[in-house]
């Protein structure tokens, strides 16, 4: 039997974290399919060049993430990794929060994660093997003022994780946690130069952090050398979430 881990499913895999991450493991000869929700051109432009297998769903959604698992583990040929990265932030006082806001965040952020991980987990389980990478934020670690309802959706993941690696380790099967700092994509297009300036002077590395640097850590986690890793929240971070 082929003991390689060499299949990936990136949820949100369009754009910035996501498309990076399936860059990286395609050109490392992994097999990858990835889910979008809006980015169409974005994904099939990404599809072509790497030969990932893009699917439109709404990870918030039960039953489309579960179609578009299914799907992927057909294309495939089964799912080794699973890395949950779709995710959305909005910042907000919370007296300003509506209740929609509320759950649309936790059901992308949270309620996708479980969606998913219960789609690809019997597999893992009858295989005695696989690899759940979380992407979680430095604010689920510390919390962000106006961000509360995306804080503790990000918090949620990382008890998620914990949780998960202990009922899955007599499986074989790692789960791990990965919370990316202030990382230059489009979600931080939002903010003005001066913001951004005022950020940087926050971070002991002094400076944004790049997708490569939170993708290039999600390959090391899917990989062999972190097979007795799990249970853990790493910080890609620039010391910021110390």
């Amino acid at each position: 039997m082929n003991n390689r881990l060499d299949t990936v499913i990136i949820t949100g895999g369009s754009r910035g974290i996501g498309a990076e991450m399936v860059k990286i493991f395609a050109e490392q000869g992994f097999r990858v399919a990835f889910t979008y929700l809006n980015s169409y051109e974005q994904a099939q432009t990404l599809s072509k060049e790497y030969g990932a297998f893009a699917i439109k769903a709404d990870i918030s959604d039960f039953n489309q993430t579960k179609a578009a698992i299914e799907s992927a583990k057909k294309h495939l040929n089964g799912a080794d990794i699973l890395i949950n990265n779709a995710g959305i932030a909005q910042s907000k006082l919370l007296c300003d929060i509506s209740e929609c806001d509320f759950h649309n965040m936790l059901n992308v952020n949270i309620n996708g994660v479980f969606y998913a991980t219960q789609a690809v987990l019997p597999d893992m389980i009858s295989k005695k093997r696989g690899r759940i990478i979380n992407i979680s934020s430095v604010w689920g670690v510390c919390g962000a003022s106006m961000e509360t309802h995306y804080s503790a959706s990000k918090a949620a993941v990382i008890g998620f994780t914990k949780a998960l690696a202990k009922e899955v380790a007599p499986s074989q099967i790692t789960v791990n946690c990965i919370a990316p700092g202030v990382i230059d994509t489009d979600m931080n297009k939002c903010y003005s130069d001066s913001e951004i300036s005022a950020l940087c002077e926050q971070i002991p590395l002094c400076h944004m952090g790049s997708v490569t640097d939170v993708a290039a850590l999600a390959l090391f986690l899917a990989s062999n050398s972190a097979s007795y890793i799990t249970g853990q929240v790493i910080g890609v971070d620039g010391g910021f979430g110390v």
